[in-house]
This record gives structure tokens, C-alpha cells and sequence, in this order.
């Protein structure tokens, strides 16, 4: 028996599938026209060193080599008498590899016929063909059926009620494939399928096979829509290239994690690989699903995070750790902006503008990490020569796109040691929102591994838990999404970064109060500072910008007539009237929030004293 079952852990974590089986085994050396299946007998070994490689790349469930162990396609192979022998192997094959904390899933496609009304196979022929298959893998020893890369309702369903026949609790999860257009591969509408399949009470719905990573998103965000079930999604390695008489399929790992973090982001709870994948593909994958859950319980309170630190080694209350953190704690209102860094080697306007904020009164000068993926002088270097040349503190936005675990730590304790004391830990926007779209990605961990990072580094223990001396002492920020499509996704991440030590938030740029008055609700228990994004727009092209293309950033439309008004005016009028905006949002919201964070848009520092206060613009 499994230490944990299919059941208990759907919903409570997200399940790792392996990858290809038959591609895999194309990859070493098996010839297409070859019988896939038979290997559970004629070669166990390397059927059990394939499950050993996706056990390895840190699978939570490797599926067994039996998809198409049925009489119609065994049977061109004249292994029509072997059904229930293959099958068995191939179940206690995964088992003897998996072990008992490892799931193993019965592996079982279509038939390979057509069913009707479109062929001469019954419903219940079809039935009896499927338990034939099935029964053997359950009594070898599998933890669930899978039922994979099927393109008829009719049939998955007489798969499924076959599983139901031989043991009605036994866990089976459902999948069919789709097209480019989101629809089953014979032309079926997924509301059909859902509908239907549901009748039968699969634990897990899904898709599998026949498309890549980006088509399978645009399906999966479909189908969330249409069911409550938890969804499973495992896609191809994009499409198969020809090359020397093989076909090789080009997807990198690196492109499969990405889009497994977006899928689940989107809903899945399983997610995993199809053809072409390999066990590189699922070592990625499961990199990125570490990054996006946290290693302890979602329902465990904050209160009960522990990281035991070194003896000897002093741990920084909140109050010590800055002077920001000290106001946040005092529940005095703060005032940031941000600046962001050059693009050459000369900060000197840069520095010059935190010198006049500083003198203005503002407390803190927020300095991004790459925003929207374009080269600029290191955040790094920039906060040092604010903080150096002009006095005042800075937060330094530190991104994990563009550096692995050892880089980030190194960085960390490179900040400290300059002196940089206040830290907002983001995730940071792929390479392909900005100038270099083929720049590689390292993403080793998220904005919720980062906060875990930095937590272990303020109680003297670096990611591993090895020591590392006298501990930082950063305060903790992290960036929230009031306007996030999914809102349920962002605050179960907002959780896990409580859970991980955050001590206060930042917010998006706001423009509509209504959906940050819905947001404050929801998060009021956490009892956090919440700073609040505020974004002066300059023109009425800034304002479509903002509402199209900045997640999050949703511009109610009265605010998008008052700016096309006013730049029918002039740009100037424009200016001033998106000054006035941001003024009436900081107005509105300055004795319900705990600060604000102001974007210096265009870099026009006077829009920022101007909406603090009454005076006329300052000469800039």
C-alpha cells in the first residue's frame, strides 16, 4: 500500500504524471512497428528502467506500459491470447519500481476500432473488450486507471464503465484529446464530453496528446469553465520534427515547466507529459510545481512556521530590520516611488531625482528588477548608489527569472552586505514580454520559493539549511494582483507567502477602487501592510496600455473617457488630468491602506508632487 492514496493527496497537492512511455522508448532504441506492449515480457528491464528514469526526474505517479494491451491491437502482433498476461506485467513492472510511496496508473487507451454507431463493435462489446484490459491491471497491482488519448465520448465512456463494473470506488481519471480549435479530435464540443462523462463519476477529467503546451492552455482555461472536477493536463512536446527518418519532437523542457506553472495557475491539479516528453520534461515540471506549492500544509497557520536557526545566531525583529519595516510596524502611512534604472552605465538623473523625492519627504525609493523583461542597469547597482549618493532606503525588487537558487543566494548576501535592507520578492515577467524573447529563462524557483529563501537566509540557514553565519535581516515584501483573472489562484499563492514569512504587500497599479475595496476584504485576517500601487497615467494611450495589456491593471471605462477628453485637449491636458486621477485614487484611499507605491510615469518625477500635494508643478 501507497503511504498517501490517489485521493488523499487530488486537491491537497499538486500530482506530478510522468511523461511518454512509447516515445521514450522510441528514443532508445525500440522501432515504431514494434509492439510497445510486449516489452512488459520480452524486456521487463527496460520497461522498469524507463519507469526509473520518470521515477527519478520526480514523478508522483509513472503510468504503466500497457496504453494499447487490448485484443484489437495486439492482435496484428499475435498477441491476442496474452491480454491478461501483459497487462499484469506491466502493472506489477511500475509497481516493483514505484515502491509504496510512488502511484501507479493503469494505463489504457482506445480500442483501435470504431465503435457505434459508426462501426459494428456495441456499446457493451466494447464494455467487456475494456475489462479485459482492465482487470489485469488491477489485480497487478495499479493505484488508479487512467483512461488517455481517447477521441469519442462514447467510448471513453465504456471504458469508464467497465472500471465501474469490476470495483465501483476504484479512482479513474478521464482523458480525451483535442485539436487546435479546443474540440475532441472527432469533432465532439467539449461541453458534450463534459456533460456526458460526468454522469459516470470520474474522479478527474482532462487532456492529453495531439497538441503542444500553448493549445492546451486555451483548452484548459475552456474547460475550467465547464466542470468542478479536478482537471488533469498532459501535453505533447509540441509537434514532431523529421529529421534523418526519426521523428524528434523540439520542445524543451524549459518551455513545458513554464506552461505547467500556467496550467496550473489555471486550475489543473495534475499535470504531466504526453509524446515526446521525457524524463527532462518532467524533472523541469517538477521543479516548477515545487516553486508554485510550499512544502508544509496549505491549512497550517502562520503562527506555526518554524525555521529552526543556529544557535547563536541573532534574528532580527521587524522593528530592527529597517527603516521602513519600523514605520510599517508603527502603522505609520508611507509613501514610495519607484525609479526605475537606466539603460546605460549613467545613473546620474536617476540619482538626482531620489535626491529631490528624498528632500520632498518620501520615504523609500522602489527600484524594479528588469521590468518587463528588458535590459537595464542592475537594481542591484541602482539601489547602492541611491542609497550611497542620497541617504534614503530603497526596496530592491528582486526578480527569479534571470538567476538559479545558488545566484539568488549569492545576490542576497551580496545586498546585505551593501547595505540593501528592504526586499520585494517577485517572480518577474518571461523574456518574451520584452527585447530578448529567446533569452533563456532560469525560473529554479517562484516569488513564494523566493520568500522561503530569504526567511532561511534571516535565520542564518541558506536553501539547503546549512549555516551560513551571521544571518540578514531583509524585510519581506511581495507584490499582490487585486485584478487577477483568477482570484482564487492569486490569494491561495498570497497565502503561501504568508505561510513563508511576507511581512507586508504591495499591490498592482490600481485604478478602480471597487475591485481593491473587494480585494481588502478578502485578505483583511492576515492583519499584513498593504501598500497600494498608484500609476499617473499621462495619456489617453497610457490608459488603453494599462487596461489591455498590464494584468491586473483594469481601467474602468469612466476613467478611460475622462482621458480620451481631456487628450483631445492636449497632451498636456492629458498629463494633468491623469494626475488628477491618481490624486482622487490616493485621497480616497489613504486612511484605509497602509501606504502607497507611486509609479513616476515617463519618469516625470513633478506628477508625483504634484498629486501629493496642492502646489503647482515643481520645475523638473
Amino acid at each position: 500500500m501507497v503511504m498517501k492514496s490517489f485521493r488523499e493527496r487530488l486537491g491537497k497537492e499538486i500530482i506530478v504524471f510522468d511523461g511518454g512511455t512509447g516515445t521514450y522508448l522510441y528514443e532508445k532504441g525500440i522501432f515504431i512497428n514494434r509492439c510497445f506492449e510486449e516489452l512488459n515480457l520480452t524486456n521487463p528491464e527496460l520497461v522498469k528502467q524507463v519507469h526509473r528514469d520518470y521515477l527519478l526526474a520526480g514523478a508522483d505517479v509513472i503510468e504503466t506500459n500497457t496504453f494499447g494491451a487490448n485484443r484489437f491491437k495486439l492482435t496484428p502482433h499475435g498477441l491476442n491470447e496474452k491480454i491478461y498476461e501483459i497487462n499484469f506485467a506491466g502493472a506489477k513492472l511500475a509497481r516493483e519500481v514505484a515502491g509504496d510511496n510512488i502511484l501507479v496508473a493503469g494505463s489504457v487507451g482506445p480500442l483501435g476500432v470504431q465503435i457505434e454507431p459508426l462501426g459494428k463493435i456495441g456499446y457493451d462489446e466494447a464494455k467487456d473488450y475494456f475489462k479485459e484490459q482492465i482487470q489485469p491491471l488491477i489485480d497487478g497491482g495499479v493505484d488508479l486507471i487512467i483512461l488517455e488519448t481517447f477521441t469519442l465520448t462514447a467510448e471513453i465512456i465504456q471504458a469508464l464503465r467497465a472500471v465501474r463494473e469490476i470495483n465501483p470506488e476504484f479512482p479513474v481519471i478521464a482523458q480525451v484529446t483535442v485539436n487546435e480549435e479546443g474540440n475532441l479530435l472527432s469533432g465532439e464540443p467539449v461541453e458534450k464530453f463534459v456533460d456526458q462523462i460526468s454522469k459516470y463519476n470520474p474522479d478527474v477529467i482532462g487532456f492529453n496528446c495531439s497538441v503542444g503546451p500553448k493549445p492546451m492552455l486555451d483548452a484548459l482555461e475552456k474547460l475550467r469553465e465547464l466542470t468542478e472536477l479536478p482537471i488533469s493536463i498532459q501535453p505533447n512536446a509540441g509537434y514532431p520534427v523529421n529529421v534523418g527518418g526519426r521523428n524528434i519532437y523540439m520542445t524543451s523542457p524549459e518551455y513545458i515547466a513554464e506552461y505547467s506553472k500556467r496550467f496550473i495557475q489555471t486550475g489543473a491539479a495534475i499535470v504531466g507529459g504526453c509524446c515526446g516528453t521525457n524524463p527532462s520534461h518532467i524533472k523541469a515540471i517538477r521543479r516548477a510545481v515545487q516553486a508554485l506549492q510550499p512544502s508544509k500544509r496549505l491549512d497550517i497557520k502562520v503562527e506555526e512556521l518554524k525555521i529552526e536557526q543556529p544557535e547563536n545566531v541573532y534574528v532580527y525583529k521587524l522593528h530592527e530590520k529597517s527603516r521602513l519595516a519600523n514605520k510599517l510596524l508603527r502603522e505609520d502611512f508611507v509613501t514610495l516611488v519607484e525609479i526605475v534604472s537606466p539603460r546605460g552605465v549613467s545613473a546620474k538623473k536617476e540619482i538626482e531625482k531620489a535626491r529631490k523625492l528624498y528632500h520632498f519627504g518620501i520615504d523609500a525609493i522602489n527600484i524594479p528588477d528588469g521590468p518587463r523583461a528588458m535590459a537595464r542597469m542592475s537594481a542591484l547597482a541602482m539601489a547602492v548608489l541611491i542609497q550611497r549618493d542620497v541617504g534614503i532606503e530603497t526596496i530592491l525588487h528582486f526578480a527569479c527569472r534571470d538567476r538559479n537558487v545558488i545566484g539568488m543566494q549569492s545576490d542576497l548576501l551580496g545586498a546585505w552586505a551593501l547595505g540593501i535592507r528592504n526586499i520585494l520578492a517577485i517572480t518577474g515577467d518571461p523574456p518574451k514580454l520584452g527585447n530578448y524573447p529567446d533569452a533563456t529563462a532560469v525560473f529554479d524557483i517562484d516569488s513564494i520559493g523566493l520568500v522561503n529563501l530569504i526567511n532561511r537566509l534571516n535565520h542564518g540557514l541558506d536553501l539547503a539549511g546549512n549555516p551560513i553565519g551571521e544571518a540578514t535581516g531583509f524585510s519581506i515584501g511581495v507584490g499582490v494582483n487585486p485584478g487577477a483573472i483568477n482570484l482564487d489562484e492569486e490569494l491561495r499563492r498570497l497565502d503561501w507567502k504568508v505561510q513563508a514569512g511576507a511581512e507586508y504587500m504591495i499591490t498592482q497599479p490600481v485604478f478602480d477602487i471597487r475591485i481593491l475595496e473587494r480585494f481588502m476584504k478578502k485578505i483583511e485576517h492576515y492583519k499584513l501592510p498593504l501598500i497600494v500601487g498608484i500609476w499617473p497615467l499621462v495619456s489617453y494611450r497610457n490608459a488603453e496600455f494599462m487596461n489591455n495589456e498590464v494584468p491586473g491593471a483594469s481601467v474602468p471605462q469612466e476613467i478611460m473617457d475622462r482621458m480620451r477628453r481631456a487628450q483631445e485637449v492636449s497632451k498636456e491636458a492629458a498629463f494633468e488630468e491623469g494626475v488628477k486621477i491618481a490624486k482622487e485614487t490616493y485621497d480616497y484611499i489613504r486612511s484605509e491602506v497602509n501606504g502607497v507605491q507611486i509609479a513616476a510615469p515617463l519618469g516625470r518625477i513633478e506628477a508625483i508632487f504634484k498629486m501629493l500635494s496642492d502646489e503647482e508643478f515643481y520645475t523638473m
